[in-house]
């Protein structure tokens, strides 16, 4: 994980913070205009059928590595990025002079191109592209604006006259839902300052509590629960360091995004939105871009010993950024603040292909572990007027990654204007005609044509089972609806329990952790709230000890543990529930105080990194704990009673 960096670490390197604020995020390089092109005309590509309304059954979730839809039936994200809801301002000069903005395109805090082309006219045009999504960004700022737009801003599109921009995103919104396009809202900014170097966007909470960040979640997920086709809250975009702070993966701290982001998703699941996907990016940077310092691009490597377990075991996705110009351990900036270290683009396709796999897509790619969900690549791109061999190569290389796994991808961005952004899939000059990767002459367009039609898995997509780790390191982490509706049921300790449908199957000797799964068991919980909380031996029968000088909390007679609580390192009760059908009565002792215990095949994964561990076989049940209070003992579980689920 990463670590938090002190004050003294900054020493002698301030002048250079300071130069980072202007250091490239996501397409903030400096852009000249594009060359003149001819407009749209009929020799122009087609690159799918448009995705209709009657293609897809929302809501989506996921199976493994892939994400369906309510059907069953695999819907492949195939995105892009329509920005501009986010903020274009780049944070000096007048916020009304077009050249203080992003590439000269003052978005007006609404999606770009609302005042060039009809919105029919632009969805027409996106579906021609192939795309079957769109991540919408969108700032809080723009959430809380009473201030109505221009009429300028929208003059394509009169019937948003006198609208706030919130209303504008609304009207946008239902506008991708009505013609069968998925939406996943993207909290991309704090403020509408343009995104992201340093910039007061870095984190979720930068200039904000947390509680107000998550408040502002649940608001949005609550407005747009009427939109079936809006599937996803894409948490936060970029989250990286600040001036004097790294954010970190689980430290429990104001910094740690892994436990806000397990905050934000229980809530928008719980009080807002249960169907729509939560996708949680990983860390975009590290420490400082200064040769000789630590500093380093996480990605989803941190999810390896750290997932997330939500409340829905089906609704979590993972996310990262791809750019030709940063790099594993390389900013993105130029001149100041750059350092030795490769760019993406300087990667051999072999060398490129293992560091993808290494940040990113091993969280799909590898079955079966706690941690396995699909990886979106929520922002990826490249501009038109790109002349250089290795940026070109590496646009090349990375969309045939895409195509060879069959992942699920969002180009940045979709619209920009015509002489400015010549990054966009889809430019628009102040007339309305349209430029960009349709025209033949856009040398990108051969490259996302093999990734839009590459071989995929489509269809139905067979159920796997699920593993999910449980974490109380800071904390409870009761992800049962069930048991939350319940109450408190040991007060004063760090408490956890599986998510519905799944049974607790393993445990670790210290930190706390636990292992959850439906493996060999859809649900195998009786109908019903009813459970029992263990604090001794009752249940333990005459002549049936199986850890002979431990003491054992063991589940009654066709019960099945699915959750624990600890009282610092020591096992404080055991949570089990009643079964649906009768369970097997004759088990196992497996212990693990002095080393792992273990199936072989390791199904589910390392889910309590440098701890021992124990966990029964994937058609068994854990029926109780055992553990020691004896003179030098931490009193963390010792072992398990494992049982035949039949």
């Amino acid at each position: 994980m990463p670590t938090r960096r002190t004050l003294g670490y900054l020493t002698g390197i301030a002048s250079i913070l300071a130069l980072l604020a202007t250091a490239p995020g996501p397409v903030a390089t400096a852009q000249q205009p594009a060359a003149p092109t001819a407009p749209a005309t009929s020799a122009t590509a087609d690159y799918a059928t448009a995705p209709t309304a009657d293609t897809w059954q929302p809501p989506l979730s996921t199976r493994g590595r892939y994400i369906v839809d309510a059907k069953g039936d695999r819907f492949r994200l195939k995105s892009a990025n329509w920005d501009g809801a986010q903020g274009s301002w780049t944070g000096s000069g007048s916020v009304d002079d077009p050249a203080n903005h992003h590439s000269g395109q003052n978005s007006s805090g609404i999606p770009l191109g609302l005042d060039r082309v009809p919105l029919p006219t632009l969805l027409a045009d996106f579906h021609r592209l192939g795309v079957n999504s769109i991540r919408l960004p969108f700032s809080n700022e723009m959430i809380h604006a009473t201030a109505t737009v221009s009429d300028s801003a929208v003059a394509a599109n009169t019937q948003l006259r006198g609208k706030t921009p919130l209303q504008v995103f609304d009207a946008v919104v239902s506008a991708l839902s009505r013609d069968g396009f998925a939406v996943i809202l993207n909290n991309h900014t704090n403020t509408t300052r343009w995104c992201c170097g340093i910039d007061g966007n870095e984190r979720w909470n930068s200039g904000q509590s947390t509680q107000a960040w998550i408040d502002d979640w649940v608001f949005m997920a609550r407005r747009y629960a009427v939109e079936p086709r809006v599937v996803g809250a894409d948490l936060y975009n970029e989250v990286r360091r600040d001036v004097l702070d790294d954010p970190n993966w689980g430290l429990g701290d104001e910094h740690d995004w892994y436990t806000a982001a397990q905050r934000a998703a229980d809530r928008i699941l719980t009080e807002a939105d249960p169907d729509l996907l939560i996708v949680i990016e990983g860390i975009n940077w590290t420490g400082i871009p200064v040769d000789g310092l630590p500093h380093e691009r996480p990605t989803l490597a941190p999810a390896r010993t750290l997932s997330h377990t939500l409340v829905n075991t089906h609704k979590l996705v993972y996310s990262a950024h791809f750019y030709g110009y940063t790099g594993p351990r390389h900013s993105g900036a130029t001149g100041v603040g750059e350092t030795h270290d490769p760019r993406y683009q300087d990667l051999s396709r072999d060398e490129l292909y293992r560091i993808l796999t290494d940040q990113a897509f091993f969280v799909a790619e590898d079955s079966g572990r706690h941690y396995t969900a699909p990886v979106w690549i929520s922002e990826f791109g490249i501009g038109s007027a790109e002349a250089g061999a290795a940026p070109r190569a590496w646009f090349t290389n990375i969309t045939d990654y895409f195509a060879d796994h069959d992942a699920d991808f969002a180009y940045w961005p979709l619209v920009g204007w015509e002489r400015h952004d010549n990054w966009a899939l889809l430019r628009y000059d102040s007339t309305g005609r349209r430029f960009g990767i349709l025209d033949q002459g856009d040398w990108r367009g051969t490259a996302w044509q093999r990734l839009m039609t590459a071989p995929e898995h489509t269809g139905p997509v067979d159920r796997v089972p699920a593993w999910r780790m449980l974490v109380t390191d800071h904390g409870d982490h009761v992800q049962s609806l069930i048991e939350r509706g319940r109450g408190d049921w040991d007060q004063g300790a760090y408490k956890a329990a599986c998510p519905d449908g799944l049974r607790l199957i393993g445990l670790s000797h210290t930190a706390g952790r636990g292992l959850c799964t439906d493996t060999g068991a859809d649900d195998p919980r009786a109908p019903g709230t009813a459970h029992t909380v263990v604090t001794d031996e009752r249940y333990v029968p005459a002549g049936g000890d199986w850890a002979s000088g431990y003491t054992k909390f063991q589940c009654p007679s066709d019960q099945f543990l699915i959750g624990y609580s600890r009282r610092g390192s020591r096992v404080s009760a055991a949570l089990c529930a009643p079964a649906r059908t009768p369970l097997g009565a004759t088990g196992r002792t497996v212990w693990f105080d002095r080393s792992d215990n273990r199936p072989a095949d390791a199904a589910g994964g390392d889910f309590a990194h440098g701890a021992y561990k124990g966990q029964c076989a994937d058609g068994e049940y854990a029926a109780g704990i055992a553990f020691t209070t004896r003179v030098g003992s931490s009193g963390g579980p010792d072992a398990l009673l494992c049982r035949r689920l039949s």
